[in-house]
């Protein structure tokens, strides 16, 4: 610092770097320059008034970047009109408020705030200042995301072990997977050893064609959910039945059948001896309806004592579980069982590795939170850039 002044406007502290050679932002070093201008950069106010960092700066004609560039100055980061002090400030309030009340606090412009979160996840992302981000991924998981109405997703991927979000793209394609495959490179490729996702078609080809180590493991949840979806199907066909000819003798409908479907869609170990009494009586009743409940509960018995099973009698059991379904004779539990026919090597291999893709769904959950914290955001890239700056393991440190 080489003097201060006290104006209307605010302090003003002059400063000046020591170095002699001028330093471009791609690193290059050159002792000539292209020309000199003064600038200033905001910084935290000195009690109730604004402080400003005023310098002479150079431009410089950087050979590695080919093009006139402004050298890079300690106290800010390349294209910033903040110093680093408040953009670190800035991004730490980001992570925990919405941008509007950062705003209010740091008496900036909500875009200033938008671009200083871009800025400061575009350098922690940078291959050359944050290598480990892609380094040592074994088990990752993949899910997309609605950020938009009109079918417009993000494509999330994860690490399992870490918890972190390790790459944001947009859109719910094959390239967007494969633009991460892209950046993380055959080596690294080859040392991933399990990938999660639901079924949909969109990752399964791509993950198949770029790790060919990577075992595929389908999220329980959505196999579960298929077997509730087939219950479902046996019980409105059944309950349909038992409304008709209730309506034909003129007699109120039986309060169970009124609530089955819960109790239908309740675990066994979570039923109580009431709720245990009337499904008793409903499958008294019915007995296709009972079979159905028993499939369901058998495919949920896969999950739920998988420690009991050995490894290589994982498959035998959906192998029986697919019989006994196909023996049944109920059309939507036969559908079901061919479509885990399909998904059996993902299915089995998620139960043999104890994977689920909840770590994905519990990023997503955040995510929402992210979005009504913010009440929306004005582009994809706002909403990726704080993706990143909450949950990819960017740490901001305040000014001491």
């Amino acid at each position: 610092m080489t003097s201060v002044s006290f104006t209307e406007g605010g302090v003003i502290a002059h400063v000046r770097r020591r170095a002699r050679r001028h330093r471009c932002p791609c690193g290059w070093f050159t002792w000539a320059r292209y020309d000199l201008s003064r600038r200033r950069w905001r910084h935290l106010d000195l009690g109730a008034s604004p402080l400003w960092l005023e310098a002479d700066i150079a431009r410089i004609d950087c050979l590695a970047c080919g093009r006139v560039r402004t050298e890079d100055v300690p106290w800010a980061r390349a294209g910033a009109h903040c110093s680093r002090d408040v953009e670190d400030t800035i991004a730490w309030l980001a992570q925990r408020m919405d941008k509007s009340a950062v705003t209010t606090l740091m008496r900036c412009a909500w875009r200033t705030v938008d671009n200083v979160v871009k800025r400061l996840v575009r350098e922690h992302l940078d291959a050359d200042v944050n290598q480990a981000r892609l380094e040592g991924l074994v088990r990752i998981g993949v899910d997309e995301i609605s950020y938009k109405r009109g079918h417009k997703y993000l494509t999330v991927i994860a690490d399992h072990d870490t918890g972190r979000v390790i790459w944001v793209a947009q859109g719910r394609t094959k390239a967007a997977f494969e633009e991460f495959t892209t950046a993380l490179g055959p080596q690294r490729c080859r040392l991933i050893k399990a990938i999660t996702m639901d079924m949909s078609p969109t990752y399964i080809p791509a993950a198949r064609s770029t790790l060919a180590n990577a075992r595929i493991c389908f999220d329980a949840f959505h196999v579960i959910k298929w077997a509730n979806e087939a219950l479902d199907s046996v019980f409105a066909a059944i309950r349909e039945g038992v409304y008709q000819q209730v309506a034909e003798k003129g007699q109120p409908v039986r309060k169970h059948w009124r609530t089955a479907r819960f109790l239908l869609r309740r675990g066994r170990e979570n039923l109580s001896p009431d709720q245990r009494e009337l499904l008793n009586k409903m499958h008294a009743e019915d007995q296709k309806l009972a079979l159905a409940w028993e499939l369901k509960e058998g495919l949920r018995d896969l999950y739920q004592h998988v420690k009991t099973f050995e490894p290589y009698k994982i498959r035998v059991y959906v192998y029986e579980w697919c019989d006994a379904a196909q023996a049944s004779g109920i059309k939507a539990f036969i559908n079901l069982a061919k479509r885990i026919s399909n998904h059996l090597d993902g299915i089995v291999g998620a139960v043999q590795l104890g994977l689920s893709n909840s770590r994905l769904e519990g990023i997503n959950s955040r995510i929402r939170v992210i979005q009504r914290r913010g009440f929306g955001h004005p582009d994809p890239a706002s909403l990726v850039a704080m993706i990143y700056l909450c949950m990819s393991g960017i740490t901001p440190k305040l000014p001491t």
